[in-house]
């Protein structure tokens, strides 16, 4: 993108929303707040379409002048190549079909998770809540590595390196990992989650249907069936005082901290943790008073260590778009992070 001066579009695509916004790569804090809009993906055939319906839906504001003619859209699977097919949802992306029906010069694809990696790059103070005591990172010059994972529909994992003024967001599918019991609760957890699903990845634990696979695991384990349930169900009954339900919150924010230790161990990523996803926000409370941090730095010789390694809540309400942004003034100004 060279030409720091226009606006981009920015997309953040998941299973159920599509949220749209621009970028104004001449500031510091690119992401223009009162240009964000949703919408519902089932409304739209395709990603072009619903695009285009955000651009008319802004044309009549002060952005109609923007001459917006480059995008960083930010989608929730795999990409690969040219294209990329949306988790729980019929969308198959082509990157080229979709800059050719916008008239885009530029069209940047990357995983929503490469977007939540990026907005690392422009959180304030205000955009996260720190989970334990280990103090917040420090921005400095020098190299960094930073760990992301966040609990929504899935369990999205990825990073974001910092060398030489310049970062780099790893994408990965490292929710798919295998699932690794730490308790002998947890084990007998695994051993009924094996039978339903053969392989046991952490995904199946640690996001919206993870709490409900751990409630059925322990209902089981207790000998009762607790017939059908949702997340919100038993993050409702949890607050009221079941039993279960508040164990179930329980298993997942210790599996949840063990897997984000573990992710340092893999990635090196002693300057951070960022803890996003839809379910971080609601859970806050839970995962500040909880073994979350216990079994983060739990990591035998490796304990001290991961005691310095602070973990920290994402609130900001548009991460991914602010990730978008961010890699929209990255490619704007390519000798710098601005960071």
């Amino acid at each position: 993108m060279s030409d720091p001066g226009a606006r981009v579009l920015l997309a953040d695509i998941g299973g159920t929303n599509a949220r749209f916004a621009l970028a104004d790569t001449r500031a510091a804090m690119p992401l223009i707040l009162d240009s964000v809009r949703e919408f519902a993906v089932a409304d739209f055939p395709s990603l072009g379409d619903a695009a285009r319906h955000y651009l008319d839906t802004i044309a009549p504001t002060p952005h109609d002048d923007a001459g917006i003619d480059r995008g960083v859209f930010a989608v929730a699977g795999r990409v690969e190549g040219d294209q990329a097919r949306i988790t729980n949802h019929p969308w198959v992306i082509s990157r080229s079909r979709v800059q050719a029906a916008l008239g885009f010069d530029e069209l940047l694809l990357i995983n929503d998770f490469a977007a939540q990696a990026m907005a690392i790059l422009l959180f304030d103070a205000d955009a996260v809540v720190p989970v334990g005591g280990a103090a917040a990172p420090v921005r400095t010059a020098g190299d960094r590595t930073y760990a992301v994972l966040g609990p929504g529909t899935g369990l999205g994992v990825g990073a974001l390196i910092v060398r030489d003024g310049r970062a780099y967001p790893l994408e990965t599918e490292g929710g798919h990992v295998s699932f690794p019991p730490g308790t002998p609760e947890e084990i007998a957890i695994l051993e009924r989650l094996s039978a339903q699903f053969g392989r046991v990845s952490n995904e199946r634990l640690v996001c919206g249907p993870g709490l409900v696979n751990i409630h059925r695991a322990l209902s089981e384990i207790a000998g009762e069936d607790p017939g059908p349930m949702r997340p919100a169900d038993i993050t409702a009954r949890a607050a009221e005082g079941d039993v279960r339900c508040m164990r179930t919150i329980d298993v997942f924010c210790a599996v949840f901290g063990a897997i984000a230790g573990d992710l340092v161990l893999t990635t090196g990523a002693w300057d951070g943790v960022y803890l996003t996803g839809g379910l971080v926000p609601r859970m806050l409370h839970a995962l500040q008073h909880s073994g979350f941090r216990q079994r983060f730095e739990h990591k035998g010789r490796f304990s001290s260590n991961m005691a310095a390694v602070p973990t920290l809540a994402v609130v900001h309400p548009q991460p991914g778009l602010l990730g978008a942004a961010a890699l929209a003034l990255q490619s704007a100004t390519p000798s710098a992070t601005r960071n």
